[in-house]
């Protein structure tokens, strides 16, 4: 059997590093992950050490990333004394795929300029398609 899950969506939630009481770093968080038909999941994922710390440093809330790593499921008991099971997805890597848009750099692409137009002229291509 094999327990391997691969995600790319946004972090929802605000990054905060954290230290296990022996000193082991890690990072929750939840995953935006659209799905194929419509909606989105937010899926928990815990991220270990290097990983955890390089994502705080350098993501925030919105970044688009892909994890992979496996599902780990865990059993609770309610404030009502009701069972209940829990997933997350455990991250043994992340990429860095893209950052969330902030103002200045959305700015900064409206106000570059289109490098191709001083050639030639603009072309209505409707006339071409009777």
């Amino acid at each position: 059997m094999y327990n391997k899950v691969v995600l790319v969506g946004r972090i929802s939630t605000d990054l905060e590093l954290r230290t296990t009481n022996n000193g082991k770093s890690y990072c929750r968080f939840n995953l935006a992950v659209n799905r194929t038909n419509e909606g989105t999941d937010f899926i928990p994922v815990t991220l270990w050490g290097k990983s955890a710390e390089n994502t705080v440093m350098y993501q925030n809330k919105g970044s688009l990333i892909l994890i992979d790593g496996s599902i780990s499921m865990s059993n609770y008991t309610d404030q009502n004394g009701n069972n209940r099971i829990s997933f997350e997805v455990m991250a043994q890597n992340v990429q860095f795929l893209g950052s969330k848009k902030t103002e200045s750099t959305e700015i900064e692409e409206e106000n570059q300029s289109d490098p191709y137009e001083e050639i030639g002229e603009e072309v209505d291509i409707d006339n071409f398609l009777d």
